[in-house]
């Protein structure tokens, strides 16, 4: 994950457990992409006592994330509601029968999922097995939530 990407979500997660010093600095940190020296004339600090409060704020937020887990749980279920889409943008393409089932098993082979042999299906049991599929999904979202 990109590293910007990684620190927004992490400050979107915990943020509100920092300083509000700590995420006002680090709001312009990694939000506002300010150098050190800008955010230091900006809030009144040194540049020493910016780096400072922008190195403790981002151990801090990836020492939540190691405790809790939330960023890695949100990544998690916004891969699969993307693959349940996928699936039914497949689907609605009316290529249920290969392209769409391939992209699902590879999802599936990774998630432990057995993969389904669609060849000779009829479009109603592809439309079963679709529903099926999604359905294991949003079971293994609801675990872990």
């Amino acid at each position: 994950m990109d590293e910007i990407l990684e620190q927004a979500l992490l400050f979107d997660f915990y943020g509100e457990l920092l300083s509000e010093r700590q995420k006002e600095v680090y709001q312009y940190y990694v939000f506002e992409n300010l150098s050190l020296g800008e955010i230091a004339a900006e809030v009144g600090m040194s540049r020493q006592g910016v780096h400072d409060l922008v190195k403790r704020g981002r151990l801090m937020l990836e020492e939540y994330e190691h405790k809790l887990h939330l960023v890695e749980k949100f990544m998690s279920i916004k891969e699969k509601v993307q693959q349940i889409d996928g699936l039914l943008d497949a689907y609605e393409g009316g290529r249920q029968t290969e392209e769409g089932w391939r992209a699902a098993d590879t999802w599936a082979c990774r998630e432990g999922v057995p993969p389904v042999d669609t060849r000779g299906v009829r479009p109603e049991q592809s439309t079963q097995e679709l529903l099926e599929r999604i359905r294991k999904m949003a079971d293994m979202i609801i675990e872990e939530l």
